[in-house]
């Protein structure tokens, strides 16, 4: 557990790394509704649904899978460089001033 404490925890993620894959998902979403919106058209509503539904199904473990690798890739353990650390002590009975007894 004392080699945990060496090592620093940063994440470099940002908005911009998944800004991409957010437009290419809200693409694939539109393209299914405008797909359900011609099956309305055609009076066929169960098939309407069940694209919509079909889609959604398939592209969400992909776009979850895309985000937590993502996520994965931008994160980083640092070495903490000893001579840089400020230790800290526990100093509650040795900081605080006397008082007389009486």
């Amino acid at each position: 557990m004392s080699n945990l404490a060496k090592y620093r925890l940063v994440c470099t993620l940002s908005f911009g790394d998944i800004y991409g894959q957010i437009i290419v998902w809200l693409i694939v979403l539109f393209i299914s509704l405008s797909s359900a919106m011609a099956f309305m058209g055609a009076s066929r509503p169960i098939y309407a649904l069940a694209t919509v539904g079909l889609i959604l199904v398939l592209t969400l473990p992909f776009l979850l899978f895309a985000f937590v690798t993502t996520l994965l890739n931008h994160i980083e353990f640092a070495p903490i460089d000893p001579s840089t650390v400020k230790t800290t002590t526990a100093t509650t009975a040795s900081s605080q001033p006397a008082r007389a007894i009486s």
